[in-house]
């Protein structure tokens, strides 16, 4: 249920956070530019008016999100971290200073699959606002790369292991006497297959793998024959027998059984051959940098992904680009809508101007701008390793980074204009300085020329000249 605003009349004899904050910290700017009013008037429809629990505030819960992509932390960290921050309690609604957590971990959960990716995307076209005119550029460069998901590298005998522990705990739970546990036998079969990389235990790792693998399909058949095939296990069923089935060619094959959505990508890393999660690509402004597209994909083909991407910048700006900018992997696209793409060529291409390969080159220059882009979106904004549920959490995942971005650039202009503020008035804090150090000077002078007229004598070489 959507809560009730309180509107007490009451006076408060303690300080708002207002008045002991200060105004220039990126946070409180951040805080009086974004329309909490737009996320309040999409959201609120969303609860019901006149029964169940009341909500917590929309502008905090909306906050809370940001905060947490904006400063890489999880949803434990944001909501410890919020009772001991005042800007935090600022940014999120708060007037006067709370010691009380502000919600539970687990209620921004539930706010996210509230407002689904669509909410997510609102966030996002407001951080795109935020940027100003920085956002209005004709030019963009888009890049595609992998986010990958929070699970192991996955092998065969790691699939199985956990299919046996899982029918283990179905078994348990619903109370059903299986024949055989395999105990035992799990534990040695265990230990013969770790070093398998040594010539000595190739052979018994390989037959300890085939064992079991046997072991969890007996398992789930059994299980199948107690429960029924239509019992409240057939998608876990369904999964675990396509996992055992699967062989190396297999197409679609699954790496994960709590993410079976997950795809195996190969950008041809030195350090990283595989990567499993799903793609991702971004669209930048190409002078200014401010992301202006983010979208996820499963596993197409670059080519593929370059008119969804577009087509959703033109819905978040309003406007089509002119020109996008892509590396090689996009070939095979010259003209999406009104926008053309520039892709890489041979300079020496005889079909070609002087002038057409000059700006071709510096386009493809700034293209090179949006690689540490992405990085910082791995690294600070927590598109490294996605925490989030299913396709709809990497979708997530994806629009929040880019929105903590957009969030972050802003916050990170606003410092430079406090730093500007004084570079501007450093030459006129140095000669005020200066004036001072050579009045103090002068005096000390004066003084020490006095005690030596009182002992019988001039000191002449404290008498120095100054500017």
């Amino acid at each position: 249920m959507i809560s009730k605003q309180k509107q007490s009349s009451q006076v408060n004899f303690f300080l708002y956070l207002e008045d002991t904050l200060n105004p220039k910290h990126p946070l409180f700017i951040l805080a009086n530019r974004v329309d909490w009013q737009l996320f309040e008037d999409t959201f609120t429809p969303l609860y019901c008016a006149n029964n169940g629990r009341p909500a917590k505030p929309i502008r905090l819960m909306v906050g809370l999100l940001i905060l947490k992509h904006i400063r890489d932390i999880s949803d434990e960290s944001v909501v410890e971290q919020w009772t001991e921050n005042l800007y935090y309690q600022y940014f999120c609604g708060l007037q006067q200073f709370s010691t009380d957590p502000p919600c539970a971990s687990s209620e921004l959960v539930h706010f996210r699959k509230r407002i689904g990716e669509s909410g997510i995307e609102l966030i996002f076209k407001e951080s795109i606002r935020i940027n100003g005119n920085d956002s209005n550029d004709d030019d963009v460069s888009v890049d595609t790369t992998v986010q990958e998901k929070n699970i192991t590298f996955p092998t065969d005998s790691k699939l199985h292991k956990k299919i046996i522990k899982k029918c283990l705990a179905i078994a348990k739970k619903e109370k059903l006497t299986l024949r055989q546990t395999y105990t035992q036998t799990i534990k040695k079969l265990s230990i013969d297959q770790r070093f398998r990389n040594h010539p000595k235990n190739k052979g018994k790792a390989k037959k300890a793998d085939k064992k079991m693998k046997t072991i969890a399909g007996r398992l789930v058949r059994e299980l199948q024959r107690l429960l029924g095939l239509d019992s409240i296990y057939k998608f876990d069923f369904e999964l675990f027998d396509s996992v055992i089935a699967q062989k190396r060619n297999s197409p679609n094959k699954i790496y994960s059984l709590h993410e079976p959505e997950v795809v195996c990508i190969s950008k041809g890393k030195e350090h990283k051959k595989y990567e499993f999660g799903n793609k991702a690509s971004f669209v930048i402004t190409r002078n200014t940098g401010v992301l202006v597209g983010a979208k996820g994909f499963r596993n197409e083909f670059d080519g593929h992904t370059l008119e969804p991407a577009l087509k959703q910048v033109e819905e978040l700006t309003g406007r089509q680009p002119k020109t996008a900018a892509v590396d090689r992997g996009y070939r095979g696209n010259s003209e999406i809508g009104e926008t053309k793409i520039l892709i890489p060529k041979p300079f020496n291409d005889k079909k070609q101007t002087k002038y057409e390969q000059k700006k071709l080159r510096i386009a493809h220059k700034k293209r090179a701008a949006i690689e540490p882009i992405i990085g910082h979106l791995k690294i600070d904004h927590r598109l490294g390793r996605n925490f989030y549920k299913g396709i709809i959490g990497d979708n997530i995942n994806i629009l929040m980074a880019a929105a903590a971005f957009n969030f972050k650039r802003m916050m990170n202009k606003w410092k430079i204009s406090i730093c500007q503020f004084f570079q501007t008035h450093f030459l006129e804090f140095q000669s005020i300085i200066l004036k001072i150090i050579t009045f103090i000077q002068l005096n000390i002078i004066l003084k020490s020329n006095e005690i030596s007229k009182k002992m019988g004598f001039l000191r002449l070489d404290y008498l120095v000249c100054f500017p």
